[in-house]
């Protein structure tokens, strides 16, 4: 899976920062005061804010924690949290409570307020009967003492453009962009910034557990999810109950989060690859050629087309690599984005503005997932501060991954001039008897989370399980269409039950082509979000 970033001759990162323990002893005693408390106060539940848009079934609440853990008595922030209690029945029987399920969906950034709704989706309807379903906002997301970098309507704005190989004053324009934002970051947030780690998630997560009135901790992460998961794990071991990691972040600390990155956009050109070679399988419906490299020449068309004349005044190319990166993430994507680059060749582009235009509506919470997912991965690790140094790989990796290269270095490259100081990134670690069982997902050709990070993490997860989905391509897979990956989270959440060492299921179906674009996307998966890592 790291062959081609394998290959690259990588500059050594910035120094160890000044924040290099993640067992600092101030901050656990500031996460057992602050858990403590929560454990005193629990969670008032009531109806939820209109601003989350959830039906009265969810209740809504708020935790609060400690901005600063080595300063517990400092200055406080609430995290929003929504619960759907354990129905109790399943197949007409009644069925034991066991807790609460605490989910994130990744990111950073993503909120999981709406995990709640998952309940009426068949594929949950026994892990619902027994648990209390339990979403919430990290910090800096949503309404959970929000980040911002910049105006929303800046961050939308339309059409724009982004050149696969870009040349010298389009990457000097670049790292310009890149020092505004952080310093816009800085700005807006100030000191608090450095706060917005992932150490910082875990420890939120542990308050969290207390406030619920958990002992231990049963939870579900995808993607970035598991990361943070996985360092809850390592930090808080004797309050874990079960866990489950969907779609695992290589823990490396060596690859957190730069080398990640590149990782990423090598696995994403193999991705885009999938999709092409399905839509010339279905030349037939879409007309767009009888190879992938025909179907590339069509999108390469259409690339060109709308960075002359953008696609109803609002498509650029940057947007029209935005949503055919959906694709990358999931195969459900793939009729409605085929479709769409058909019509526009006939022609008609209206699939495509629906598909790729902005959405006004959606700007600040854009926004604000990106600011989050900024300040995270910048405080997280040392990333290099040499554009040299970003220049030389992703120029060497765009020569045969150019797909995803540049977009992927462009939305990281404030990293390399953020104004807070940086932490060494956790070693990820729980040695044998250390931890529960826990179960790790994966599906084989995942282009956000590459397969190889699931077996570090298993590796470093002593007593871990790893189910593989084979020849398939979709990131976070709980709650799916393959039953097989659901029959072992069942097992698993349920009766604590794992297989014997590695699990194969077989892939999913492939997606049937639309003959007619429908009117909806296809049902988001409950445990991702477009442009998680």
């Amino acid at each position: 899976m790291y062959g081609t970033v394998g290959s690259l001759v990588l500059t050594a990162l910035v120094a160890a920062p000044a924040d290099s323990s993640p067992r600092h002893g101030h901050d656990e005693r500031g996460t057992a005061v602050a858990a403590q408390r929560a454990a005193a106060a629990g969670i008032r539940f009531g109806a939820c804010p209109a601003a989350e848009g959830l039906p009265p079934s969810v209740r809504c609440g708020t935790v609060t924690v400690p901005l600063d853990y080595t300063r517990p008595d400092g200055k406080q922030i609430e995290l929003t949290v929504s619960r759907a209690e354990a129905s109790g029945r399943a197949g007409g029987k009644r069925v034991a409570r066991q807790g609460a399920l605490v989910f994130n969906p990744g990111g950073p950034g993503a909120s999981g307020m709406y995990f709640p709704l998952v309940r009426s989706m068949p594929e949950f309807r026994r892990v619902a009967a027994a648990y209390d379903l339990i979403g919430y906002a990290p910090r800096g997301v949503g309404r959970s003492a929000p980040l911002s970098c910049q105006d929303p309507r800046e961050f939308t704005k339309a059409p724009s453009q982004a050149p696969v190989h870009p040349n010298a004053a389009e990457k000097r324009e670049r790292v310009e962009r890149a020092r505004a934002y952080a310093r816009g970051c800085a700005e807006r947030t100030g000191p608090a910034l450095r706060h917005y780690t992932s150490l910082n998630n875990a420890r939120d997560l542990d308050v969290l557990r207390a406030a619920l009135g958990e002992e231990k901790l049963t939870f579900l992460g995808a993607s970035y999810g598991t990361y943070f998961g996985a360092v809850y794990a390592t930090l808080f071991p004797s309050h874990v109950r079960r866990m489950v990691f969907d779609s695992a972040v290589d823990p490396d600390p060596h690859k957190i989060w730069y080398r990640n990155n590149l990782a990423q956009s090598a696995a994403f050109e193999r991705r885009w690859a999938d999709f092409r070679t399905w839509v010339a399988k279905h030349h037939g419906t879409y007309g767009l050629g009888t190879t992938p490299q025909a179907v590339q020449q069509s999108y390469d068309k259409v690339r060109a087309a709308v960075t002359v004349e953008p696609a109803g005044g609002t498509v650029g190319s940057q947007q029209l690599h935005a949503a055919f990166l959906q694709a990358g993430y999931y195969d459900d994507y793939w009729p409605m984005r085929a479709t769409a680059l058909s019509r526009y060749l006939k022609g008609d582009p209206k699939p495509l503005v629906e598909q790729a235009g902005p959405k006004p509506s959606a700007a600040g919470e854009e926004e604000n997932g990106n600011a989050v997912y900024t300040a995270v991965q910048c405080n997280d690790a040392a990333w290099p501060t040499d554009f040299g140094v970003w220049d030389r790989d992703n120029t060497h990796l765009a020569r045969v991954a150019p797909f995803e290269t540049w977009d992927n270095a462009w939305m990281n490259l404030p990293c390399a001039y953020w104004p807070a100081p940086r932490q060494r990134a956790v070693d990820v670690w729980a040695p044998p008897a250390a931890l529960p069982p826990t179960l790790i997902l994966a599906a084989e050709r995942d282009a956000a989370t590459p397969y190889a990070g699931a077996r570090e993490l298993h590796k470093r997860l002593h007593g871990s399980v790893l189910v593989t989905e084979r020849d398939a391509g979709t990131h976070g897979i709980t709650g799916g269409s393959n039953a097989c990956v659901n029959r072992h989270v069942d097992a698993y959440l349920l009766e604590g039950r794992l297989p014997d060492g590695h699990a194969e299921c077989a892939p999913h179906r492939e997606p049937l082509p639309l003959r007619e674009l429908r009117a909806q996307e296809p049902r988001e998966r409950a445990m991702t979000l477009p442009r998680a890592l």
